[in-house]
């Protein structure tokens, strides 16, 4: 395929803002990447830590940010032969690791030491063209739409990765926590698929009606008109006992705080929102006596990737997404900080 010399891309040039549309050289990949022609790239709100600065993680600057870019291979290294020309592929959170430490060989990559975070420590999916190491980019099925699977390649891989580690066993309830924006509108459809009841908590009519009538959940606690979150969640339940697992995606720390006072005992908290600053709070004598437990989920390793891409791939996922041109990054990231997104926006690379 041929590849230009340059490219349109989002580049955040200093800590804090703005981004800036702008023409940057297409990068030539390396004996071990890929180069993949992005198509669409789903926008995180990770992606705007990273603008912001405000995660003890230096990003690199200038910075092309993005890490839900789905699109197709037009050219490889000297030493990839297990990916063709004109394949489907995506950039993840995770662009590479070493492959050799402890971590890579118990399958557990995302801890690396040397992981390279796509849009983050290396430059991500915001632009055309965007390098993976061939190791780790995702393999995109091809009778799959670009622009609906953009968003599983962070927060589908993410929230399902987190489902997992709650333990939770299909018939059983999770509530959701944020489950109107973009990684909890995902959490609920794969909580559904993989036969969880699901509770959301979030604020607002329209994420209500989102998460009742579009996404499968049976209950909504709006969390900005409730008199008190932990006696309605425990109620939303059959028997009063609460969620057996919570899923935090919240953006805020406050739910963070909660979340152990109403999941049930013997249940499962798990943190996967990374509010910046955030701290955590849990009441010792009632975590004791309920014996409940608090773990955290990062995002998942290449085989849960490919498992959830495979639950997208087999219908049983249908993420609420709104397309925009890339161009429009900054209304995006203007409407994360007003918190106004339901659901997930997904920018065209073209546009």
């Amino acid at each position: 395929m041929s590849v230009p010399k340059t490219q349109m891309a989002m580049v955040c040039e200093k800590s804090g803002g703005p981004v800036v549309y702008k023409e940057i050289p297409v990068e030539e990949p390396k004996a071990d990447e890929i180069l993949i022609n992005v198509k669409y790239s789903g926008v995180c709100h990770t992606d705007l830590h990273a603008v912001n600065g405000d995660w003890p993680l230096p990003t690199k600057l200038p910075l092309v940010g993005g890490h839900e870019g789905a699109g197709v291979v037009v050219a490889k290294g000297s030493l990839v032969d297990d990916w063709e020309i004109g394949e489907g592929a995506g950039i993840k959170w995770i662009n590479g690791s070493c492959l050799q430490c402890d971590f890579c060989q118990q399958a557990d990559e995302p801890l690396c030491a040397k992981a390279l975070l796509s849009g983050y420590t290396v430059d991500g999916s915001f632009q055309q063209y965007a390098i993976a190491k061939a190791a780790h980019a995702a393999r995109i099925p091809k009778d799959v739409a670009l622009d609906a699977i953009s968003p599983i390649l962070c927060a589908g891989i993410t929230v399902y990765k987190g489902l997992k580690e709650s333990g939770a066993k299909p018939g059983q309830t999770v509530c959701i926590v944020g489950g109107g924006g973009g990684l909890g509108s995902i959490a609920q459809q794969y909580a559904k698929a993989m036969g969880l009841r699901t509770i959301a908590i979030d604020a607002g009519e329209e994420k209500r009606k989102m998460c009742l009538e579009q996404l499968g959940s049976y209950a909504f606690i709006d969390y900005s008109t409730s008199k008190n979150v932990i006696k309605d969640v425990q109620a939303a339940t059959e028997d009063g006992l609460g969620p057996h697992a919570v899923i935090l995606v919240a953006t805020s720390e406050k739910p963070f705080q909660q979340a152990a006072e109403y999941v049930r005992p013997r249940g499962t908290v798990v943190f996967i929102g990374l509010p910046a600053g955030a701290k955590v709070v849990a009441p010792v004598f009632e975590s004791v006596v309920k014996m409940i437990t608090i773990r955290a989920s990062y995002v998942g390793n290449r085989k849960d990737s490919s498992e959830a891409i495979d639950f997208f791939r087999r219908g049983l996922i249908k993420a609420p997404f709104k397309v925009v041109g890339l161009s429009e990054l900054q209304k995006v990231y203007d409407l994360m900080h007003e918190a106004k997104i339901a659901g997930r926006y997904v920018l065209d690379t073209s546009k």
